[in-house]
């Protein structure tokens, strides 16, 4: 059970574990799709001279990133699995494999998307059946929100088999058995339907397994490690609803857990007959670990087994043989891993992490030893590291040293941990990685993180942007602001809602608190947010405009009044749990109001902006997006055209729309256009900033006096956003 699993309300993710080496890196980089020739309609106040630098920063940060890319391509990823008889290699658009003791050089592909037809994408999730006879992969276009399910037998071939089966917009699956496959389907961006495939000599028989009739509610299936248990998770912004298959007899009906209720969460793992649940039910409605019999699952005989120290909340759970490894986030910030005895929970044990392991993605490709596992530690600026945990050896972490190049060392990399003081005097948890002392970052330049929404923790897993910015001598600051889940299920519950403003106040005070404590300054400051933590980034821009110089919004939320008003959008409904419901409720409508980014802008100083949307994005409308340029530039246009109150050399705001087409909210996923599009962010903000590059480290241009003639052109220099599936995340 992976974190994209846990702790969370309702995740659209789809599950991309097995992606290959360059796509592991671009799916942490902003990315949104460009086609050639493609120009914004918005129009952007620069002089030739500052476009003539834009497309000039950005050739050549186009090629020091597939540097910086190429030089991490070899590093440990998700793209390697272990059936019981070969290992499994997924690759572009292939699978491929080879037996335990062959070499690479016996590798023979088994897979190739196309044989799912008109797809041209890239392989979303694999699942081999019991006796490794079956192979199930879903594949997607890059412009569709569905995916197709390819069903193939497996024999001594070796060439790709024709499919025995193609299904339709299928979101998650999961194999019974070997002839029965469990599946979700999805209509737009919903999930409500659960199918049972069972494949016979005869033919094929598909029979509806379970349908959702709650709107709010989102449906998939995944498996307990012990490929014991088929579960169907239901899951709502307030509550979850589990329902469990055992392989043993797949066609019987599914047995329900624990009903669903208000305020409920839980996510249920096996072993050895036993229920393991992490449920919201210890103190202050934050997780902890429960067991109850298989044979008697309902709530009333869940007991606690597991509850982290005061402060420290539960990230993610992995179960093995005799053992339960527990992800747990301290109070400072920092992870740590607790084993616990399946025989006697009362003994366990704590393993530290290194100080900089802000990322921990679990790898099941030990499949043969039950009470082992491995992952993999990152952070943004530091490459994934693969770990094996034995909770039973004497010494039960241990560290692979393959992929430990000079290169990859970050010996002066400084990750410092800081809170800050908000409004209400919560304290607002920050992670800082810097290469100097923490005492000379006064002229550094500043790159801020936030999101802040749906009980979902910034993305901080390895970025080679971000590596690239770091080693150019900038700050990169995440802000743990309320809404998002690193502190615990309260932690979201203190920002969304009637408290959704605490998270633009939580941002003020952590960029406040960097100034104080001597980390840069505004005019070296730039603000990067996508999707929902747009919502906070444009309302923080509305209030207090000064503290920002460069703001990179990535497919951004920034009309939640006008959207939340619209049941007929496709997440309208759903999303009332995270931002209220302004058609009925006048206080909601009020809340939104108040914040919404779209709805209080005002004739000011805006920082520079660059905007990049979609036009057929299906979670965020392009309607709010354009609506809020237009109302930025008349804001500004407004405020500018009266000499009184600006002064005759001073900066005019740069508002850049990259309006791009499909339907995607993830941008491309071909290494080419994600490189164009990170170079081009990477060139904006050096421009606005006013830094000059030398192909290795960026200094301040002259005395940063940037006067800027009040030239309106097209923008014709490329364009190009990231992340999993997961609502408007």
């Amino acid at each position: 059970m992976n974190s994209c699993t846990i702790l969370r309300s309702v995740l659209r993710s789809l599950n991309t574990s097995w992606v290959s080496n360059q796509r592991r890196w671009i799916r942490s980089a902003p990315s949104l799709y460009r086609t050639a020739g493609h120009t914004s309609n918005t129009t952007v106040h620069h002089s030739e001279a500052t476009l003539g630098k834009l497309r000039s920063l950005n050739r050549q940060f186009d090629r020091r990133l597939r540097s910086v890319y190429q030089r991490y391509a070899d590093g440990p990823d998700h793209t390697v699995f272990q059936g019981s008889h070969h290992v499994y290699i997924v690759e572009g658009c292939g699978i491929y494999r080879m037996g335990h003791t062959e070499e690479e050089q016996d590798m023979v592909q088994v897979f190739h998307t196309d044989c799912a037809g008109d797809v041209e994408g890239t392989i979303q999730r694999v699942r081999l059946s019991a006796t490794e006879s079956i192979l199930a992969a879903t594949a997607k276009n890059s412009h569709k929100e569905e995916a197709k399910c390819v069903v193939i037998r497996l024999d001594n071939h070796n060439a790709p088999q024709k499919p025995m089966l193609i299904l339709d917009n299928v979101f998650s699956f999961e194999w019974a058995s070997d002839d029965v496959l469990v599946y979700t389907t999805q209509e737009g961006l919903q999930c409500r339907h659960v199918f049972r495939l069972h494949l016979t000599n005869t033919g094929n028989q598909s029979e509806l397994l379970y349908e959702e009739k709650d709107p709010e509610f989102f449906v998939e299936v995944s498996r307990s490690r012990d490929q014991r248990l088929l579960t169907i998770n239901c899951s709502s912004k307030k509550s979850s609803e589990v329902w469990l298959i055992d392989s043993k007899c797949p066609f019987s009906p599914p047995t329900q857990v624990q009903p669903r209720q208000p305020g409920l969460l839980y996510h249920v793992e096996h072993s050895n007959n036993l229920l393991y649940i992490l449920a919201n039910t210890g103190t202050g409605h934050e997780y902890q670990l429960l067991r109850a019999p298989l044979s008697s699952p309902a709530m009333q005989h869940w007991k606690p087994i597991f509850s982290p120290g005061p402060g420290a909340v539960i990230k993610d759970m992995e179960m093995l043989q005799d053992h339960c490894v527990i992800t747990v986030r301290e109070p400072q910030g920092q992870l740590q891993l607790q084993s616990i005895s399946l025989k006697s929970p009362d003994h366990g044990t704590v393993l530290q992490l290194p100080s900089w392991a802000c990322a921990v993605e679990t790898q099941r490709i030990g499949t043969v030893d039950k009470d082992t596992f491995s992952f993999l530690l990152s952070s943004p600026v530091h490459p994934p590291i693969r770990y094996h945990l034995s909770p039973a050896h004497q010494r039960p972490l241990s560290r692979e040293h393959a992929f430990q190049h000079q290169h990859t060392l970050l010996t002066e990399c400084h990750t410092t941990r800081l809170q800050a003081a908000s409004q209400d005097g919560t304290m607002v948890p920050m992670t800082l990685f810097h290469m100097k002392a923490l005492a000379d970052l006064s002229e550094a330049p500043l790159l801020v993180h936030v999101y802040g929404a749906y009980g979902l923790d910034l993305n901080m897993s390895f970025s080679p942007e971000k590596r690239l910015l770091l080693e150019d001598n900038w700050t990169l600051a995440y802000c743990h602001v309320r809404g998002g889940g690193e502190c615990g299920v309260s932690w979201h519950r203190a920002g969304c809602l009637q408290q959704k403003m605490k998270g633009v106040e939580d941002l003020s005070a952590c960029i406040h608190t960097l100034f104080q404590s001597g980390v840069s300054q505004p005019a070296l400051t730039a603000l990067t947010a996508r999707s929902a933590g747009a919502v906070l980034a444009g309302a923080l821009c509305n209030k207090n405009p000064h503290l920002l110089t460069a703001v990179h919004l990535q497919a951004p939320f920034v009309d939640v009044l006008g959207t939340m008003q619209d049941p007929s959008l496709p997440l309208t409904i759903e999303e009332r749990g995270e931002w209220g419901d302004p058609l009925t409720n006048p206080q909601d409508r009020d809340n939104i109001a108040s914040y919404c980014p779209c709805h209080n802008i005002v004739p000011q100083l805006y920082p520079s902006m660059l905007i990049t949307a979609y036009s057929g994005d299906s979670r965020v409308p392009l309607s709010g997006v354009l609506k809020y340029v237009e109302r930025l530039k008349k804001a500004i246009q407004t405020h500018t055209s009266s000499s009184s109150r600006l002064p005759i050399k001073g900066n005019v705001p740069t508002i850049m729309l990259d309006l791009q087409p499909g339907n995607d909210h993830f941008g491309p996923e071909d290494f080419d256009q994600s490189v164009s599009e990170t170079a081009q962010q990477l060139a904006f903000f050096y421009t606005v900033l006013g830094l000059e590059y030398n192909g290795s480290q960026q200094k301040m241009r002259g005395k940063r006096k940037r006067t800027i003639k009040n030239m309106t052109i097209p923008c014709q220099f490329p364009h190009h956003v990231i992340g999993q599936i997961n609502m408007r995340t």
